[in-house]
């Protein structure tokens, strides 16, 4: 088991995907013996951003829309890129996870986005490492989209579950990982 360390996961969800995934993604670090707390960039309060600052650990949220980052989610990266010039955010650990509605959905343009924005900031990218079927059989729907650079997925058909579960099973997954490269890295 590993010691508990705080990742932020601000997130921005225009219809509650993303937030179901980010919480997917909480779950599998806490599981791992981290703790993750969940900011919703159109609610930040002073607390949060110090939260932020302070944590070892950012993973960007938000969905991909029309093969990009939202409106409000650019907003919020826009505010914390005030920091840039003293690298406020350097070397901490970052990753980044996106949900749209087809399976490709132009989701990497979204990852490519935040990977270069946390390099600017100076962090540290930590990407998906999670292999699913075909490749092993032994892991059907597991990181279904073959997405490297991060965390992808579809939202699905049944608004009750809002994302598909191999796609939360590999949020978890991915969640592990992030708190495991805190207390390694972090």
């Amino acid at each position: 088991m590993i010691t508990r360390a705080p990742i932020a996961i601000p997130y921005f969800t225009g219809h509650g995907h993303t937030k179901v995934l980010a919480q997917a993604v909480a779950h599998g670090a806490e599981a791992a013996g981290g703790a993750a707390t969940l900011i919703d960039v159109e609610r930040m309060t002073s607390a949060e951003w110090q939260l932020l600052h302070a944590a070892p650990a950012i993973l960007f949220a938000c969905p991909t829309y029309m093969g990009s980052v939202p409106a409000r989610f650019e907003a919020f990266l826009e505010e914390a890129s005030e920091g840039w010039v003293d690298q406020v955010w350097a070397d901490k650990i970052a990753g980044g996870l996106t949900v749209a509605t087809f399976p490709a959905g132009d989701k990497l343009a979204t990852l490519m986005r935040l990977s270069v924005y946390a390099a600017q900031m100076g962090m540290i990218w930590i990407g998906q490492q999670e292999i699913g079927a075909p490749v092993r059989h032994d892991h059907p729907g597991i990181n279904a989209g073959g997405s490297w650079l991060g965390l992808t997925a579809s939202s699905s058909r049944d608004k009750s579950q809002m994302v598909e579960s191999c796609d939360l099973e590999t949020a978890r997954r991915y969640g592990a990982r992030i708190a495991m490269a805190v207390v390694r890295w972090g």
